[in-house]
């Protein structure tokens, strides 16, 4: 039985001079949840926030170096089968004297390679997953054959397109959570652009980078790693270009994100600041990848700061907010369009609001929304599995066949 995260809480909860009850009450979470925590069940990450708002500490402190629980299962077959050819192609074997050759690739023209990063950053957008992993080996090999048969300033665009190529790479393996991947694809991808004096670009990988960092909870290191890139790049305000504006503005919201989830709320604070400055200074939303991360401005600003409200249980919050200012439909009318996955992300925290105020149609309509939009997306998000069994758990009436029918649709047990 895992014994590192119980044995922190217990401890922090005692040097507070709280009891279990006491516990319970200040995290605003049931007496047996807290139970649980020091019994070893498992835990949401968001009940480890409570927890270490309620105690004081950050939220990294809770956790414990500690060997993984298995999850070896007919998912991680799949996924390791399903991936196979994006792997050979993005971590070929490496010898004694190089990777292993595999079979000659003729490199495409720079102009073919960035116009198939643009599809396949459109049929990522378009929820087209598959599509996406069987267009990503030929682009990363033929990426690369470019940079090696190339010279001079040929050479430097083709490097150029080759950190596209991986970005998006990148991009997709952090969604679909294969991480280690994702590491080498973003890692690869800043150290190429950053080599090549493209700073911007490199910054643009950073981006990615914490958002890797985030899916990890490794909160210290992103907030660390955004803050530091951040100041790196700090535009002049009067003269940015809106490339510039926008992945400063992401770094920060990399800084909040983190900040908030790790019990630092001043932190936070100011980061939401920072990036609502460079918000304004846009005035609209741009989705300009491959030039920064995609998807920033006003609206991406407000819905990310509803997002702490959701972190922090005020869902009343979450709710007014949401249907007032920037990201109600008359003020994305006057922003412009915010990238799918950030809208779908925020109506999820709309639907877990709604699951906390006892609204289980108006949770499932959201739910609805967002499968009709993006039917595989909604399959990689644990909120949207926790809103479900939300629902499955406190709904008191029968449950309805699209009840039924979506939790099937996300594995949840009812």
């Amino acid at each position: 039985m895992s014994t590192g995260l119980p044995d922190n809480i217990r401890k922090f909860r005692r040097t507070a001079g709280l009891s279990q009850e006491g516990l319970a009450e200040a995290a605003d979470l049931s007496l047996s949840t807290v139970r649980k925590v020091e019994q070893g069940g498992d835990v949401r990450v968001e009940t480890l926030h409570a927890l270490a708002r309620a105690l004081g500490v950050s939220t990294s402190a809770l956790f414990a170096t500690e060997a993984p629980r298995s999850v070896v299962g007919p998912q991680d077959d799949a996924n390791r089968r399903h991936l196979v050819e994006l792997r050979r192609a993005l971590m070929p074997p490496i010898g004694l004297a190089a990777p292993l050759a595999g079979e000659p690739v003729e490199p495409e023209g720079l102009d073919a390679t960035r116009q198939q990063v643009r599809d396949a950053r459109a049929l990522y957008d378009q929820d087209r997953y598959s599509s996406v992993a069987k267009l990503l080996p030929s682009l990363l090999r033929s990426s690369e054959a470019a940079v090696n048969v190339l010279d001079g300033e040929e050479q430097q665009q083709a490097v150029m397109a080759r950190s596209q190529v991986l970005l998006m790479t990148g991009q997709f393996l952090t969604q679909v959570r294969q991480y280690d991947m994702a590491y080498y694809a973003l890692a690869e991808a800043i150290r190429l652009a950053r080599e090549n004096g493209q700073t911007l670009t490199a910054a643009t990988g950073v981006v990615g980078m914490c958002w890797l960092l985030l899916r990890q909870d490794r909160f210290d290191e992103c907030e660390l790693l955004a803050a530091q890139t951040a100041a790196e790049i700090e535009p002049r305000l009067s003269e940015a270009t809106t490339n510039q504006l926008a992945v400063w503005g992401e770094l920060w919201l990399r800084v909040a994100a983190s900040s908030v989830r790790n019990n630092r709320p001043d932190v936070a604070a100011e980061a939401r600041r920072m990036a609502a400055t460079a918000a304004s200074a846009m005035g609209r939303e741009d989705a300009g990848f491959p030039n920064h991360w995609g998807g920033f401005g006003p609206a991406t600003v407000e819905m990310k700061a509803i997002e702490d409200l959701s972190l922090s249980g005020d869902v009343r919050g979450v709710l007014r907010r949401s249907d007032e200012g920037p990201v109600s439909a008359r003020g994305l009318r006057g922003l412009g369009e915010v990238t799918p996955n950030n809208w779908n992300r925020h109506r999820l925290d709309v639907a877990q609001a709604y699951v906390k105020t006892g609204e289980h149609l108006e949770a499932m309509g959201e739910l609805i929304q967002i499968k009709q939009r993006a039917d595989g997306w909604i399959t990689h998000q644990p909120m949207a599995r926790y809103v479900m069994a939300d629902i499955l758990k406190t709904r008191k009436r029968t449950l309805t066949e699209e009840m039924r029918s979506m939790a099937a649709h996300l594995g949840v047990a009812g």
